[in-house]
This record gives structure tokens, sequence and C-alpha cells, in this order.
């Protein structure tokens, strides 16, 4: 039988609330929807970002998120279509990898280790919250203009205030800085659940450009891998005027990905 659970991966400095238009939407369309939320990140946003500078948020690892969350999705009663978003882009490729989930996609996904980009925008986005020169555990708080430049830059200023309000939270350096290391290394020639990776095509802090390196790697894989940019889109392309087309394009794309894969394996 399909899946009807689906579960969703957050990114950084965000948290499980950005996934609320897409949860009612799925689940008009008669599926259980599980939205993840990272160690620490299941508290109100208002909260999140009353506690900051948290020392527990500043301590959470790339290493503590993945081990928490392949836990939570092996407690599922079925295996479920994985979505993440940026850095849950990433998870979600992870967690492919070692077998979790009947079928993934990937929004503005962050990159795996190796994969990068030299584009100034994707430096200029990044490097305010992995400069390696800052030590300490202390948090990163998005100022509202990095917000403006990295994930919001089309959008009216109501509409980026209203975003920055209500999504943004604090976040934890070391999660962000575990890009770099072997925790976010993906095998891409292991076979795995379908993928589709999407790009938008305007992001800044992840360039379209960078998703099809990312989706290239994979062609050393015998498992299905496909991808999908979206014109005149932003990195906040699941909230972003229009998200609709984009979640229902993912989500028939993973019906048709997942049957494909009963049928071969029948």
């Amino acid at each position: 039988m399909p899946s009807k659970t689906i579960f969703f991966i957050h990114g950084l400095f965000t948290t499980r609330r950005c996934w609320e238009p897409w949860i009612a939407r799925y689940q008009a369309y008669g599926y259980r929807c599980v939205p993840y939320a990272y160690p620490g990140r299941d508290r109100p946003v208002e909260t999140l970002k009353r506690n900051h500078p948290d020392p527990a948020l500043g301590a959470l690892s790339i290493a503590d998120v993945i081990d928490h969350l392949a836990r939570t999705i092996q407690s599922l009663e079925e295996p479920p279509i994985l979505i993440g978003y940026s850095f849950g882009g990433l998870l979600t490729q992870l967690m492919l990898q070692r077998g979790l989930g009947v079928a993934g996609i990937a929004l503005s996904s962050a990159p795996p280790q190796g994969v990068i980009s030299t584009k100034w925008s994707f430096i200029r986005s990044v490097w305010p919250g992995l400069n390696p020169l800052i030590s300490g555990s202390k948090p990163y708080y998005m100022s509202f203009e990095q917000f403006q430049y990295a994930f919001a830059h089309t959008l009216p200023l109501a509409e980026q205030r209203a975003l920055y309000d209500r999504q943004i939270v604090p976040e934890s350096r070391r999660l962000g800085r575990g890009l770099f290391s072997n925790h976010a290394r993906v095998d891409f020639k292991r076979a795995r659940p379908p993928l589709l990776l999407i790009a938008a095509a305007e992001d800044r802090i992840i360039p379209a450009s960078l998703n099809w390196a990312n989706y290239e790697r994979y062609k050393a894989s015998p498992s299905l891998t496909d991808f999908k940019e979206f014109p005149g889109r932003i990195h906040y392309i699941i909230g972003q005027r229009g998200w609709e087309e984009v979640a229902d394009q993912a989500l028939t794309w993973a019906i048709e990905a997942e049957a494909a894969e009963r049928c071969a394996a029948a």
C-alpha cells in the first residue's frame, strides 16, 4: 500500500510552524502529516526568540539532530514521504541514504559535504552564520536585513516583516557548521529511495546552480533522482505566493515515484 504519511523537516532559523499551510493542504488530501522539530525547537517561536541566547541551542550539533531525526522517523507507524526545506533538504538526503522513507523531496536544499558554490550571493548569505573566525557557542540570530537579502528579497516589505516576525528564530552555529563535517557526507553511489531536488530560480542563499550541482553528483546512483526548477521563486519557496503549485507538484512526484518503486520491486 502507498504511504499516507508525510514527514516534514524544517530548515535553519525556522521551526515546524513554517509547514502549517502545506500540512493543511495535504491533510485535505487525506494524508497524515508529521512536522518534525529539531531538539528543543518544539516551543513557540516567541519563546525561542525570548530565550536568546540559549546555551542549550548553542550546543546543538548536526550529529544530535541526525540521531534524533532518524529515531523519530523509525518510530512512525509506516515509512513516510520525506519533505525537507533548506537544511531540512540535506537532512532528507541523509535519511534517504539510511533507507528511511519511501521517497524524499528536498526544496532549496543545503548541499552535502563537498558540494559548494562560489556565487557571491551564496557566500554573502551564509558567512554571518558560518564565519569560522567567530568562536564560542553563542547562537546566531539573523537580522531582519540579512533575512531580507537571503530569504525574501522579492517580497513586499510588509510581507518580509511579517514572515521574519512569525518564522525566524535564533540558530546554533554548530549546527550550521555541520555542513562541512563528515556528518553531512552523502554516498552518491548508494541505492536509496527516490529523491526529487527542487530549486528556486531566484534563490540567493541556495542558488539553483548549487541544487543542480547536487543533482549531478547523484548520476552515479542507480536510484531515481529528479530535478525541478521553479522560475521566479526565492529561498522562501515554501511560503512565497504560489507555494500551492510547488506543494502539489512535489506530492504528485512522490506518489508516482513510490508507485514506480513498488512496481520495480514486484
